[in-house]
């Protein structure tokens, strides 16, 4: 039996995080409520542990986890939030998730004329 550990982080950013617009505290609890482990939520016990760090939250994994299935309870979170339509969940590196915002060009007038 190998052992493994896995560690998947998410920058909550420091811009949404100063502005007010996502609380990190409300984002972690969010995600120990939602992760499922054997197919059922709540069943975090020794194997997931959710971590919140000031605007970081780690995930540490016993067992195999997808950080794709981060990306998608950190999306529906921002859906239920209303914060989808303003911020996105962009990989930073192999292991982290960063939220940030939308870039909105300022270039869309010039283009018209």
């Amino acid at each position: 039996k190998q052992w493994y550990q896995r560690r998947v982080a998410i920058t909550a950013g420091t811009h949404p995080a100063e502005d007010k617009i996502l609380d990190p505290a409300e984002f972690a609890t969010y995600l120990n409520e939602r992760i499922k482990v054997g197919g059922k939520t709540g069943n975090l016990g020794t194997n997931v542990i959710v971590q919140r760090e000031g605007f970081k939250i780690n995930v540490l994994s016993d067992i195999p986890f997808s950080k794709r299935y981060l990306k998608y309870l950190t999306k529906k979170y921002l859906k239920r939030s209303n914060l989808r339509d303003w911020l996105r969940v962009v990989a930073s590196n192999a292991s982290t998730y960063e939220l940030r915002y939308f870039q909105i060009n300022q270039d869309d007038e010039e283009a018209e004329d």
